[in-house]
């Protein structure tokens, strides 16, 4: 399991921070309580994520966040859940590494993963703010 949650880890955070900081790349330095409990999380609810996003229902949008595009609640209660945790990440990423200034910056990186990991059919959130089909 610990092995899980470091690869995890490693793909969610081991990218590069804008432009200034493209020769850089900033993680995780001390696992807390909050960010295990975030990945385990984000684990968890992987699948159901997956399924939501083939459905149409939840899409990736411009800010490194789910969206929902299906008002159910229990569609808005995952989707809370999700960008609950994505938050906690991204605040851990900018305040271990001394980039709280950059947190839209780290959002925007992530938002951008998402975009180009996202499968066919998927929505996702352009930067101009429209939303496509990938």
């Amino acid at each position: 399991m610990k092995k899980i949650i470091i690869l995890a880890l490693a793909c969610l955070i081991a990218l590069p921070v804008g432009q200034a900081l493209a020769q850089s790349k900033y993680s995780i330095k001390e696992m807390t309580p909050e960010v295990k409990s975030a990945l385990e999380g984000r684990r968890d609810r992987y699948d159901v994520l997956g399924s939501l996003k083939s459905e149409g229902k939840i899409g990736e949008n411009n800010k490194g966040y789910v969206e929902t595009l299906s008002e159910t609640e229990e569609v808005v209660r995952i989707v809370n859940a999700e960008n609950k945790d994505r938050n906690v990440i991204y605040k851990t990423i900018a305040v271990q590494n001394g980039l709280t200034e950059a947190m839209g910056t780290i959002e925007k990186v992530f938002a951008q993963t998402q975009r180009d990991n996202a499968d066919a059919g998927e929505k996702i959130q352009l930067e101009d703010g429209s939303w496509i089909s990938k």
